[in-house]
């Protein structure tokens, strides 16, 4: 969806993200950072309590993609290629309004964003360091395998530098145009050319899936590593 302008009217200020959306976007930065910083420093309890925990964000994101708010829903920002095709022609002429959500090729980084990172999560459940950290799903697959998707685990996490350097590239190029991206994820609020009507769901039933995905996450791989540690 996107909102078309009208010069004779006031920008309206509209709220197009939920709660829990702009969580998960905050909280998968935040962890990304952390997973990074103790990689770095050899602290790999942390490195997996991390990762398990930005599990639990994924798995909540990718189901709040079907059934949460309409902003929230892959529906709403995932186009067909040839609509993402015809946007880009807009930003190139300067002509592209003003998305309500994530415009068609934000909504394609944020499907990427969330492949490399299903993928960097997945490939570390088997992955080793060869020394003391193996994942939880390594004895399962063949020394061969974990050796490929361990050198997975590596070479994602570049993609995923690379990606977030695109990421906040394409957030400083909209600041430009005057599209607060960063402010509206902090606050859910945009400025828009006129009123638009959204449907938001209940931050409880956010809350009551959030559950649901984090007790068996914490319970298989976040306790066991959380008892080496104290």
């Amino acid at each position: 969806m996107q909102a078309t302008s009208d010069s004779t009217q006031s920008p309206v200020k509209t709220k197009v993200w939920d709660l829990p959306t702009r969580v998960f976007h905050w909280g998968m930065l935040a962890l990304l950072v952390a997973l990074y910083w103790a990689a770095s420093e050899g602290e790999m309890e942390w490195h997996q309590i991390c990762a398990y925990g930005l599990m639990i964000l994924l798995a909540f994101r990718i189901v709040w993609g079907f059934i949460g708010s309409e902003t929230a829903q892959f529906k709403h920002f995932v186009h067909s290629p040839k609509a993402v095709i015809s946007y880009a022609q807009q930003v190139k002429s300067k002509q592209a309004p003003m998305a309500v959500g994530h415009n068609p090729l934000g909504g394609y980084m944020v499907v990427v964003l969330i492949s490399v990172v299903a993928i960097q999560l997945i490939s570390g459940l088997f992955a080793t360091d060869d020394i003391f950290t193996e994942g939880p799903l390594y004895a399962y697959v063949s020394s061969e395998v974990s050796s490929w998707l361990t050198w997975l685990h590596k070479k994602n996490f570049d993609l995923i530098l690379v990606l977030s350097g695109v990421h906040v590239l394409a957030v400083l190029l909209h600041r430009l145009k005057g599209e607060k991206l960063v402010l509206a994820m902090i606050t859910g609020y945009k400025r828009l050319d006129n009123h638009v009507e959204l449907s938001f769901r209940s931050v409880v039933l956010a809350l009551i899936l959030l559950a649901a995905l984090a007790l068996p996450i914490t319970a298989w791989l976040i306790m066991p590593v959380w008892q080496q540690l104290i």
